[in-house]
């Protein structure tokens, strides 16, 4: 066999659900048998070792055997196509969803997608948040056509179940008994301050206003938008969200 073609073969045996018999596709020196066996398992192990450590407190939930029959139920749909395995189990949450025989309660794909975020969110690149100060310096007449971005660590989850009493109590214990979560749907905020992720749910009026605000919309068209669901309220409002988003590094000055 050629180089390219024993590459291929291995690769090939990395990827099947059972491993080839020893000399099936290589040989090593002087004939022996490879042992590719090993390096099925390793794959496989290492793989399952990550999804882990990417999702740590759905492994708590699931236990070791549990987990483990997951991971490899996902690597057979999903096999790791990035040189980095931290970003094995990107589509874990979303396959999750869809997969309904995978976990033994549908809250789990919510709360796998909730580590997957605060994960992304510590990762994600550093960027200066916009200050008070600077804002400040803002002329009048700027205001109506002023746009922010989201800092990169930010994210918005819409979540079907209320997960987060789970991973707040076995991320402080991972032996501690939790009741089970209950149908909620809400938007979950995910952000990073410094070198820590923070999460909080945000009511749908708040919720509808930062997704616009961190998609670009000018301020003008936040204060309507706000005016159409708070009416006279609407300046105090606005106002109040913008200073908890500003203390809370969320937004970036386009």
């Amino acid at each position: 066999m050629s180089l390219a073609d024993q590459q291929r073969a291995f690769a090939a045996l990395l990827d099947a659900a059972e491993p080839a018999p020893d000399g099936d596709l290589l040989r090593g020196s002087a004939g022996r048998p490879a042992r590719l066996d090993v390096y099925h398992h390793a794959y496989r192990a290492r793989l399952v070792a990550a999804l882990r450590s990417n999702y740590p407190v759905l492994h708590h939930v699931l236990g070791d055997e549990a987990f483990r029959d997951l991971a490899l139920a996902y690597l057979a749909d999903h096999p790791s196509r990035r040189p980095s395995i931290r970003w094995f189990g990107d589509e874990l949450p979303a396959w999750a969803s869809r997969q309904h025989e995978a976990l033994p309660h549908p809250a789990l794909a919510d709360l796998a997608a909730m580590e997957w975020a605060l994960g992304l969110s510590f990762d994600a690149a550093d960027a200066r948040p916009a200050t008070f100060a600077e804002l400040a310096t803002l002329p009048a007449e700027d205001w109506p056509g002023a746009s922010f971005a989201a800092h990169p660590s930010v994210g918005l989850l819409n979540l079907e179940w209320a997960v987060e009493p789970i991973w707040r109590a076995l991320t402080d214990d991972e032996e501690a008994a939790s009741e089970e979560p209950q149908a909620h749907a809400h938007t979950l905020l995910v952000w990073r301050q410094g070198l820590e992720t923070r999460w909080r749910s945000v009511e749908p009026e708040e919720a509808d206003a930062l997704a616009a605000c961190l998609g670009g919309e000018p301020f003008a068209a936040l204060c309507a938008h706000a005016a159409a669901l708070q009416g006279d309220a609407a300046p105090a409002w606005v106002a109040s969200a913008l200073r908890r988003w500003v203390d809370d590094g969320l937004l970036v000055r386009r």
